[in-house]
């Protein structure tokens, strides 16, 4: 039991780092959205992993609310982009200044 779970913590190292790399190099918007959510769905795998190995429910019960801030983000941030990008054809996400009034 404790190799897998050290798989699947390694496999969530592995998912967050990509997702952070992402972050850091892509400037599309829509991609950076995807990044983050890469990076939630790393952090609910690892709450996932220690709740299992200890067992407890509480790393479930801590994905819930992950999961229902980061659709709340995708739906919030989704809009936004998707209305800028309407605007400005070949959105970057150093264009985001036009959201300054």
């Amino acid at each position: 039991m404790a190799d897998l779970s050290a798989a699947y913590l390694g496999l969530s190292a592995a998912l967050f780092a990509i997702g952070a790399l992402g972050l850091i190099r892509r400037r599309n918007p829509l991609v950076m959205i995807m990044c983050v959510e890469l990076m939630l769905n790393a952090v609910n795998l690892t709450f996932v992993t220690f709740g299992n190995m200890l067992n407890d429910a509480a790393g479930q019960a801590i994905v819930f609310f992950v999961l229902v801030v980061a659709a709340a983000e995708v739906v919030v941030g989704l809009g936004i982009i998707v209305a800028l990008a309407r605007r400005k054809p070949g959105l970057s996400a150093d264009d985001m200044n036009v959201l300054r009034g």
